[in-house]
């Protein structure tokens, strides 16, 4: 299994605390926080890690080197303009496999990857989005979901039918690239409605929460967790 994790972005909300970093080596408990991903990607039984790095992701690729050390193998993927998260992949489509995992490089999730994979391969679809009922409970709930489908997708709408959030781990055909504008910047939260229309995205539902470390606040509970010893 391979995972990309998105690190490219600008950690603003975090201020001095990610001033001279990018938000995977923001410490946490003495240690950058893209270790405690790695270390649950070990266990979730991923082997290659693709980094899509920017805002001074030599930093990771200094520190990490090949991921021997951490148990994976990983390879880098340097930007050097912002490309947003879709553009990063795009990017980064001569190092990903067929199919491809996706995750923030702020989060942390308990996830089952290899469930998550067969149900995928199992379907025929173009991609999968985890979702976690939400309820507006953590942040905005930005996804409806209809049977096995989701069906909408907006980080700017409040409504009765978006109960779910994205949970921050997506898995792609690799064909989905070609969904991708080759310039410029795009997010996911772009392509996620192109695949919501041809009916192409699959929801696989999670029971227990997220953590990221993208806010002060989400930083703080992540270090709690950590404190109690992260599985």
């Amino acid at each position: 299994m391979q995972v990309a994790i998105l690190t490219g972005g600008l950690a603003t909300r975090l201020g001095d605390l990610a001033k001279d970093r990018p938000k995977s080596m923001v410490k946490v408990r003495g240690r950058p926080f893209l270790e405690f991903q790695l270390e649950f990607l070990k266990r979730a039984g991923v082997e290659d890690v693709v980094l899509c790095t920017g805002y001074l992701g030599r930093q990771i690729e200094s520190y990490f080197g090949d991921g021997r050390g951490h148990g994976v193998n990983m390879v880098y993927s340097l930007e050097d303009r912002p490309l947003g998260t879709a553009g990063a992949l795009k990017n980064a489509a001569k190092l990903l496999e067929d199919p491809f995992f996706t995750m923030y490089g702020d989060s942390y999730v308990k996830l089952d990857f290899r469930d998550v994979l067969n149900r995928f391969k199992s379907r025929t679809r173009l991609a999968l989005m985890t979702v976690y009922r939400n309820r507006d409970r953590y942040d905005r709930s930005n996804t409806g979901v209809e049977g096995d489908l989701v069906t909408r997708y907006s980080k700017a709408e409040k409504a009765d039918d978006l109960v779910y959030i994205d949970y921050g781990v997506n898995l792609f055909r690799k064909r989905v690239l070609d969904m991708i504008p080759p310039f410029g910047s795009q997010a996911l939260e772009g392509l996620f409605p192109q695949l919501i229309a041809r009916r192409e995205l699959l929801a696989y539902r999670v029971e227990e929460r997220f953590y990221e470390i993208g806010s002060p606040q989400g930083l703080r509970e992540f270090e709690e967790l950590a404190g109690g010893g992260v599985r």
